[in-house]
């Protein structure tokens, strides 16, 4: 296979809105050891994606300064030492930057086929979102059968994963949501309630749902401004995993008691900065425990639109809007 020399990718003008995003040609990427060059056919669009747009989220050094962090698509050159994939493979993968591109390199321990029956689209909406739930809801905060999860923003990306995949491994699943429409679309994924933080204190609700107990688990993306109210919600023995923080950083003044009382676990990570070791680690699990699932048609990505690569913009705009319901996904020519 003659690859070109050049690509189409998107570049930053500098730190900002959407609109700081174009489109111009660059050389085309080698895949070092140990990596795989992908022909990119659909791309993920993710909040870190927006950060680094903003300026909050900077990649590591030697990661591309490309946005993306999700890929699907073809395989067109293996680096040294690959063994695991063949030229010709589709496959799916978390890039550590990239993405934006007609072509991105993957490391080989973060990609993997793509589930049975699914095209370049589905898949690519799979990666981002799968990893960081694995990690942080089962990996990190132990989730395991018979507990009890709440899931914050349960209609985002991460959301529509978590639900399903704590409904698919035996967990009762509630929500935060924003609208009667967002949590509807919760409770159809397996949430047994979903809350409207807009009409209702969801600490009452939790303890009303429970019977005063609380819940094991908490995932939450919004941070500081939930975090007294999280240590209100969780059980003895809880674990709140934080993975993000639309609600803030820094918290002042938070009763810390609640902690001790009840014997709590505070524990969060991001996915960028965690070595290639620990991503093959969160691949392989995923591979044998979730891929089966997606399989099965047990577990799906839920996909608000697909848009036009050319629509980079405007898919950021959406994303920035919070009005979608799932992945927003990006499709080349």
């Amino acid at each position: 296979m003659t690859l070109p020399s050049t690509m189409r990718h998107v570049e930053l003008a500098g730190f900002g809105a959407p609109e700081v995003m174009s489109f111009t040609h660059g050389p085309l990427p080698s895949p070092k050891a140990g990596e795989i060059l992908v022909r990119v056919e659909a791309a993920g669009v993710n909040r870190p994606d927006v950060a680094q747009r903003q300026g909050t989220y900077p990649p590591p050094k030697d990661a591309s300064p490309i946005l993306g962090l999700e890929v699907a698509g073809e395989v067109v050159a293996l680096g040294e030492g690959v063994s695991e994939f063949a030229l010709g493979d589709k496959v799916c993968g978390l890039a550590n930057g990239g993405g934006y591109a007609q072509y991105c390199v993957l490391p080989a321990g973060q990609a993997l086929t793509f589930p049975k029956g699914y095209d370049a689209v589905k898949a690519a909406a799979v990666p981002e979102t799968f990893f960081t739930v694995w990690a942080n809801l089962f990996q990190m905060a132990g989730l395991t059968e018979g507990e009890s999860v709440l899931i914050h923003g349960g209609s985002s990306g991460i959301g529509t994963t978590a639900i399903q995949l704590a409904k698919a491994f035996g967990a009762t699943v509630y929500t935060t949501a924003g609208s009667a429409e967002k949590c509807a679309a919760c409770e159809t994924l397996g949430a047994t309630r979903a809350i409207n933080y807009k009409s209702e204190d969801f600490v009452a609700a939790i303890k009303d749902a429970t019977e005063g107990k609380g819940v094991d688990v908490i995932l939450d993306m919004i941070g500081a401004s939930y975090f007294e109210k999280n240590l209100a919600a969780l059980a003895k023995d809880g674990c709140l995993s934080i993975i993000a923080f639309l609600g803030g950083a820094v918290a002042d003044k938070v009763n810390l008691s609640p902690i001790m009382v009840k014997r709590l676990t505070v524990t969060g990570s991001t996915m960028r900065p965690r070595t290639a070791e620990e991503k093959r680690a969160i691949r392989d699990e995923l591979l044998a425990q979730v891929w089966p699932l997606l399989e099965a048609g047990t577990v799906s990505p839920v996909i608000h639109e697909v848009m036009a690569f050319e629509d980079v913009v405007k898919a950021h705009q959406l994303m920035e809007s919070s009005s979608h319901i799932g992945k927003i996904v990006l499709k080349l020519g």
